[in-house]
């Protein structure tokens, strides 16, 4: 099978004219058959004639251009229509009349310009083969060279529909690279909005508090600390990341699912937010995307405690089922915005939504009467990616 396949790849490697020759070789063999002679198309009621030198040029003549019929579809269909003309007006009728039709399929499939203009300069040459044939006292009813106008023009509307398909197609396979790229694009900006906001957010926050405290050199290395872990977190799940968008990479290297939450939640303790974390229940055992994305809800949220409500006493709560991951995180808006925080851009809580409703959950953000926000999300258990 795999010789196969390679054998196809290095046919389609090949110039289109090497890979269109063995088709007008074939019908040149078949039409030089002795038994054959006479035996092809029979146009224009003149009588067969044995073969002689002129016959085996307008056989060559029709056969031969069939290997530029999608390279140069206007010549070929020329050289063709000319060595069918002498072919039938000599009464050859040769087998190798069928590349008319072959011509004038291709034609239509492959011709790109001037289109309309090479209809009716065939159209022309058709009648003045028709009015060569009167002029010869054919016995041909006129109804059968209007019949075979048709067929000719057929093979043409035949070639037209398999252009438009191809076009067709190809715009469609377009549509779906473009849709692809778009959509890898807002996956990689999304992933570097989940992974880079919240370290930075927690650093800028830590950095800020620092500033205060250089009267208390204790707390002042712990927060410097805290900056330094919180920066080589974030540098972690940057190459993680990286491994994921890198296609020589396993599928392996993944930011951590949910049983991994206590560290998301200590650094943004360290950062000065105080939080309260509370996991329930036994997880799934195949949970697919669903702890990724629960990972990623819980990550957003304690980000923009940091940023809008800074102090504020934060709850979060992880329940896990069998057919689910439930979680909430809550703020009661006692805090204050950090004044150095990064300021939102909306993309978070709205790249959060997609994830969630892409595995069929359910998710909210909204504000508390009292002040504050609360997230929820519902993520279906074994939900794919």
């Amino acid at each position: 099978m795999t010789g196969l396949r390679r054998a196809r790849e290095a046919w389609g490697r090949l110039d289109v004219t090497v890979r269109d020759l063995p088709l007008g070789v074939l019908l040149l063999a078949a039409s030089l058959v002795p038994a054959w002679h006479s035996r092809g198309t029979q146009f224009g009621g003149l009588p067969d004639r044995p073969f002689d030198a002129a016959a085996y040029a307008a056989i060559a003549l029709q056969c031969l251009p069939l290997a530029v019929r999608r390279r140069w579809p206007v010549v070929c269909l020329a050289l063709v229509m000319l060595g069918f003309s002498v072919d039938q007006l000599r009464g050859y009728h040769s087998l190798a009349g069928t590349a008319l039709a072959l011509a004038m399929l291709s034609a239509g499939s492959h011709l790109e310009r001037h289109r309309r203009t090479t209809a009716i300069a065939f159209s022309a040459a058709y009648v003045l083969l028709v009015v060569e044939f009167f002029r010869r006292d054919t016995a041909e009813a006129p109804s059968e060279f209007v019949t075979f106008y048709f067929a000719l023009c057929l093979a043409w509307g035949v070639g037209v529909w398999l252009r438009t398909t191809r076009i067709a197609e190809a715009d469609r396979r377009r549509r779906v690279a473009e849709e692809t790229r778009a959509a890898e694009r807002t996956r990689i900006a999304r992933e570097l909005h989940d992974v880079v906001t919240h370290h930075v957010t927690a650093m800028v926050v830590q950095a800020e508090a620092a500033r205060y405290l250089t009267a208390a050199p204790e707390r002042l290395d712990e927060t410097l600390s805290a900056v330094t872990d919180t920066g080589r977190r974030a540098i972690t799940d940057l190459r993680h990341l990286l491994d994921l968008l890198n296609p020589d990479h396993g599928t392996d290297a993944r930011t951590p699912p949910v049983g991994r939450l206590l560290p998301l939640v200590e650094q943004t303790r360290r950062a000065g937010q105080p939080v309260e974390f509370t996991e329930k229940g036994t997880p799934a055992t195949a949970t697919g995307s669903a702890d990724l994305v629960a990972y990623r809800v819980v990550q957003e949220a304690l980000t923009n405690a940091l940023k809008y409500a800074h102090g504020s006493r934060t709850s979060v709560q992880v329940q896990h089922s069998e057919r689910d991951i439930t979680v909430e995180v809550s703020t009661d808006g006692s805090g204050s915005r950090a004044s150095t925080s990064p300021g939102g851009s909306g993309r978070g809580l709205a790249g959060l939504r997609q994830r969630v409703d892409v595995l069929g959950g359910e998710f909210s953000a909204d504000g508390r009467p009292g002040g504050g926000f609360v997230v929820r999300a519902r993520i279906p258990a074994g939900g794919s990616s």
